[in-house]
């Protein structure tokens, strides 16, 4: 069973960030706080998610939401990615996957018949006082920040 429970605070974490910042869950409480896990760096599905999420940052912002998205790449490769796409929020690393254990998002997947474990795209929507209040899965690139933004602003 996943430790992650819509209605239930969320797992807290202590994670580093890009801008030589270290993120703590806890300390997030006041805002809505979006945590979108997402497989790697630099590839095309991942970019543009980012880029999406980036273009919404505004409205996020008013609807009192920061975004963090999470991977297993290295603050080098985030601060990279970060930069030159533009992203206006900061991306958490997670090597030693204690993140996406924590928020179930390591599965079994399969390219090209080659089966490995790696990152489900996966997005967590926590309130400001720190429950979980929704959770997407298998998380399809095309309208998905769309619709994590309206669920911040029913908030």
């Amino acid at each position: 069973m996943s430790a992650i429970q819509v209605g239930r605070v969320a797992p807290d974490f202590t994670a580093a960030a890009t801008g030589d910042k270290t993120i703590k869950l806890k300390d997030l409480r006041g805002k809505n706080v979006v945590l979108y896990f997402y497989p790697k760096d630099s590839t095309p599905g991942c970019t543009t998610e980012g880029r999406d999420f980036s273009a919404l940052h505004a409205k996020f912002k008013k609807a009192n939401t920061i975004i963090f998205g999470i991977s297993r790449d290295s603050i080098a490769s985030h601060e990279k990615f970060k930069e030159k796409q533009g992203f206006v929020f900061d991306l958490l690393s997670d090597p030693d996957e204690k993140l996406c254990t924590k928020y179930d998002v390591i599965h079994e997947k399969s390219l090209y018949g080659r089966k490995f474990m790696g990152v489900v795209r996966s997005t967590f929507l926590i309130d400001a006082k720190g429950k979980v209040r929704q959770e997407w899965r298998k998380v399809k690139v095309s309208g998905h920040a769309d619709e994590v933004l309206a669920a911040a602003l029913a908030l």
